[in-house]
């Protein structure tokens, strides 16, 4: 297979940007040159948005049945596709590619999901104090969407706010991620041949600071969706508030997994370690504060260790690679500095805390053991493949602990007692929390956080709500 050339998708055409510029796209693996995309610059932005301002009238006049048809055949196309997509999703991104092939089938679940949920957008009628009123309260699209979308599942972070807004009647223009662009063009593609009409969906990369101060306050924008860093994430929020624009912020995390000593160490330690191992812990929902009750602490960290500690880290394109390297050079820097401040104030690293080789961005499987509170690595989002493990005592220790940081996406807890299961989910500050599984992030069910981790949900029948407005109609016969 050959990485393709991605393009601008703007009003049913692919193209290049008017001005001609392309942003070269790295394989994080091998740090070679694989493909281009194309880069948008503001009268590409224009064109878009004119694209979808005629869009939406024409895809909003469509019924949600009818939508819902050519979602599902999106959703069928993306699955025939899914080796293909995968292949270039780690070539681009670096994760494995069963990991790759997986977030792809989870997509066409997203897409089903959200065709079927949007079909069941029920009003009222409101009983009336007079004969003959008939009072109304309905819901309706609430007008073109701007979503902004990150590097690390370049399918399933699109495919969330794509699908809700196609299935709510709304046209979207997509900034997706310049260093992983190829995965979610051919998302996109998979719609536009279900027969998705021109102008409902438009695809632009360039410059995300130049794109997004455009966008938002354009008076064509009536909704903003962004999933990135907690920093970004509250100045588009800020710029989203100052011109009145719906919005919904899926931010940073720092979850915490709490361990109490009456858990299967087992369990606890087998699902932990695989899921901190996804995508080499560039998830939001990552675990990365492990909190271990002082009983089984020792244990817990030995197992943990050993486990995690002998992922065997390569190629995502490689059968028996299990975890593939970071996806941009820079978080290498970040990742050292964390790591070499929480040594340096006295934690022990028990396996890795170094980088992988000089070509790739390859980074080993990290532990670290008794980190004080005031390192970096206990305060600010590591986003990479390291793990922090600190005991606790009792109870109201760790839930203070859990609650400390700003942050409040997601949350975990091994415990055999269902009296402390049942606090844990009315006391962890997060929006979501797992106990005794990892299970998160199915179209289903919510999907956000609260504090500092943003607003709104994109999972579950509140996804969307946010992509519709509320209409009060009355009359009088």
């Amino acid at each position: 297979m050959n990485y393709p050339e991605t393009q601008l998708l703007i009003d049913g055409e692919w193209r290049g940007g008017v001005e001609g510029k392309w942003i070269d796209v790295l394989d994080p693996a091998t740090d070679e040159v694989i493909g281009r995309v194309a880069h948008a610059t503001r009268a590409d932005l224009d064109a878009a948005l004119k694209a979808a301002k005629l869009g939406f009238a024409t895809w909003s006049g469509i019924s949600a049945y009818d939508r819902a048809k050519m979602m599902r055949k999106a959703a069928d196309n993306l699955r025939a596709r899914a080796d293909d997509i995968a292949w270039m999703m780690t070539r681009e991104q670096g994760k494995p590619l069963a990991e790759a092939k997986g977030e792809v089938m989870a997509g066409a679940d997203v897409i089903d999901w959200f065709a079927e949920e949007a079909r069941r957008t029920y009003g009222l009628i409101i009983p009336a104090r007079a004969p003959g009123v008939t009072q109304m309260a309905m819901k309706l699209p609430v007008g073109p969407v701007a979503a902004f979308t990150p590097w690390n599942f370049p399918i399933n972070q699109v495919v969330r706010k794509l699908s809700a807004a196609l299935a709510t009647g709304c046209s979207i223009i997509v900034k997706a991620p310049e260093e992983t662009p190829a995965s979610p063009a051919a998302l996109i593609k998979a719609f536009q041949d279900a027969g998705i009409p021109a102008g409902v969906i438009n695809l632009v990369y360039g410059v995300p600071s130049e794109i997004s101060e455009y966008l938002i306050p354009h008076p064509v924008i009536r909704k903003v969706t962004f999933t990135g860093s907690t920093p970004v994430g509250k100045m588009l929020a800020g710029l989203a508030g100052q011109h009145m624009k719906r919005a919904t912020m899926e931010l940073g995390g720092h979850a915490p997994a709490i361990v109490f000593d009456d858990a299967d160490i087992a369990t606890a330690t087998k699902q932990l370690v695989a899921f901190k191992t996804r995508n080499a812990g560039q998830v939001c929902i990552s675990p990365t504060r492990f909190l271990v009750q002082e009983k089984v602490y020792d244990k817990f960290v030995a197992d943990f260790t050993s486990a995690y500690g002998a992922m065997v880290v390569g190629n995502g394109l490689e059968k028996e690679t299990q975890m593939g390297p970071l996806a941009n050079e820079r978080r290498i820097p970040t990742i050292e500095a964390m790591v070499n401040d929480a040594r340096e104030r006295g934690a022990e690293i028990t396996t890795g805390g170094e980088r992988i080789g000089n070509v790739g961005n390859f980074y080993k499987p990290t532990v670290i053991a008794g980190a004080p509170l005031d390192s970096k690595i206990m305060n600010e989002e590591p986003f990479g493949p390291v793990a922090v493990i600190n005991r606790f005592k009792d109870f109201d220790e760790v839930v203070e602990e859990a609650n400390r940081l700003p942050y409040g996406l997601a949350s975990y807890a091994y415990t055999g007692s269902s009296q402390t299961a049942q606090k844990l989910g009315m006391q962890v500050e997060a929006g979501m929390t797992s106990i005794n599984h990892i299970g998160l992030a199915l179209p289903e069910v919510p999907f956000g956080g609260i504090k500092d981790s943003g607003y709104g949900s994109e999972g579950g029948s509140e996804a969307v709500e946010p992509y519709l407005v509320q209409k009060f109609v009355t009359t009088l016969a």
